[in-house]
């Protein structure tokens, strides 16, 4: 893969380390979590956090390892290759980790950023809403406050610890992605004291960055996690299509086969390099609405270059990879919810197109204007746009 040359030796011993981690998960729980015998991992943040695997970008100060949005999408990757669930949950502590260390008070980091990630903290994150999906501040679930304590009342559809007032009152039956305790939380006039808003005080009316400031990990560890899954599949069906045999041949020697490998060792490539680009840019400070358009390309391409992969490996498997003989199946079901999660493609496509017109009309075309090169770019009258 083009990532090895992509990679600095630190990078690079980050991804083998990764690979060594993953390589150790058991098989086992793999079936259990998508047999749903398995409803909440909690031995597999254990142990991620018990390698330093968490919380890779957050600083050594806490715990973490003070690295890269580059090395953490290499450490997404390999964790990808488990499928979704697992993907989510590490990147779960790199989502709300990231809302704690940059908004969150010294005190706050203390108790629970460097406890998720010891691994010894689990987190969720309570986003969507039973009337609310990618309409993220269409939310209805209520804060009111009496004195220094606000009280939750609502609904949300995520896996947290249980306390006085909150339940979880449904444990949804999933396609994929299962094993991740996926379930709607009920909030029943829940106390939260004020010290529990990020920031204290001061952070009370600051929702809203917050939330822009989450989007960013939220899609960009759905990107890396792609890659990762769509990888494997591809990995599996090169594999079966160079040791399968038809009409007297491997069948890779048949163009419709191997054209479908080569299509997706493209897309993975290409979906890569947009990630890698983008986490310089996030690195680089760049402008915040540069930054989320390329995040919204990132998600946008890798989830849908990974739903493509895996399609492609089914194809060149034929029957067999519709069964559970291989995990081809699996990662497909998958797969599909990440196209969906985190806001939908849809969203992302809206995000993309209104940061470009935002960017282009602001600074214009860089470098030669093409449009005065055509024979009858003097014809102004035939421009008609209609405009006001």
């Amino acid at each position: 893969m083009s990532i090895d040359a992509m990679l600095t030796p630190e990078e690079f011993a980050l991804c083998k380390k990764v690979q060594e981690f993953v390589g150790s998960v058991p098989r086992q729980l793999l079936l259990d979590m998508d047999a749903d015998r398995i409803r909440y991992p909690k031995e597999f943040l254990e142990a991620a956090g018990q390698a330093g695997l968490l919380g890779l970008r957050f600083p050594a100060s806490l715990g973490g390892a003070g690295l890269t949005w580059m090395s953490e999408l290499v450490a997404l990757e390999e964790v990808g290759v488990l499928g979704t669930s697992l993907a989510c949950l590490y990147s779960l502590v790199s989502i709300v980790g990231e809302a704690i260390n940059k908004f969150g008070s010294d005190q706050q980091r203390e108790k629970y950023l460097r406890l998720m990630i010891a691994g010894k903290l689990g987190v969720a994150e309570g986003l969507t809403e039973p009337r609310g999906g990618s309409d993220f501040f269409a939310a209805s679930t209520c804060a009111r406050r009496e004195g220094d304590v606000f009280h939750l009342s609502g609904q949300k559809r995520f896996l947290v610890e249980r306390g006085p007032g909150l339940e979880v009152s449904h444990v949804y039956g999933l396609l994929g992605t299962r094993g991740g305790g996926t379930g709607r939380i009920t909030f029943k006039d829940v106390p939260v004291p004020i010290e529990n808003v990020l920031g204290g005080a001061a952070g009370i009316g600051n929702g809203a960055a917050v939330f822009n400031q989450m989007m960013v990990p939220e899609r960009m560890t759905s990107a890396g996690g792609a890659i990762g899954m769509g990888r494997a599949a591809m990995e599996i069906a090169a594999r079966y299509t160079d040791r399968r045999r038809a009409f007297g041949q491997k069948i890779r020697q048949f163009e419709a086969v191997s054209f479908k490998i080569a299509d997706s060792i493209t897309l993975l490539d290409a979906a890569r390099a947009l990630n890698f680009a983008t986490a310089h840019a996030i690195e680089g400070a760049a402008d915040p609405d540069r930054v989320r358009r390329l995040v919204s390309e990132s998600k946008k391409f890798s989830t849908e270059t990974a739903w493509e992969v895996v399609n492609h490996a089914m194809q060149v498997l034929g029957g067999i990879g519709y069964t559970d003989i291989y995990p081809v199946e699996k990662l497909l079901r998958d797969i599909r919810l990440i196209t969906i999660w985190t806001g939908t493609n849809e969203i992302m496509q809206l995000v993309i197109q209104h940061e470009y017109y935002k960017e282009f009309k602001t600074n214009g075309h860089a470098g030669r204007s093409v449009e005065q090169d055509a024979a009858g770019a003097e014809f102004v009258d035939e421009k008609e746009y209609n405009e006001d």
